[in-house]
């Protein structure tokens, strides 16, 4: 199973979006699953559905750190290099979605009963989200690939 496919199956499983995306990427590399959907519980909704950074980006971020960040003070290049990916991602995400901000790509409030209702009536869970979770594993898997300039 690939990993957008694990994604999906975590999400459709009510995992949030931020779990999903980090559990299925940081798996492959050897964290626990279990690990891994604790670090990223507080982030879905927007960090803790605050609809802020949506949860799939932020799982996103925490994969690249996670596989290219810094350990020890002064590996400026690990750094360095971890914030381009970070960077790259987020320019590539907002390409596809216009904005990395819940808020933005919901466009309703998931703390009203009137915003809850509409992200139900209009599916968006699987029609925004869904495709979020998806689009940031691949992306993330995409840059992680590539070779370095």
């Amino acid at each position: 199973m690939n990993r957008e496919d694990k994604a999906t199956l975590y999400f459709e499983s009510g995992f949030n979006c931020s779990q999903s995306v980090f559990t299925a990427i940081a798996e492959k590399h050897g964290l626990d699953p279990g690990t891994a959907r604790k670090i990223a519980s507080g982030f879905g909704g927007g960090i803790a559905r605050l609809q802020k950074t949506c949860g799939a980006v932020t799982g996103g971020v925490m994969a690249i750190g996670f596989l290219k960040g810094h350990e020890q003070v002064g590996e400026s290049e690990k750094k360095d290099e971890t914030y381009r990916l970070i960077r790259k991602f987020v320019e590539e995400f907002t390409g596809k979605h216009h904005s990395i901000e819940c808020s933005d790509l919901l466009g309703f409030d998931m703390n009203t009963e009137e915003g809850k209702a509409k992200i139900k009536e209009l599916q968006l869970t699987e029609k925004v989200c869904l495709r979020c979770v998806k689009d940031a594993v691949n992306l993330v898997e995409g840059l992680l690939a590539e070779p370095k300039t």
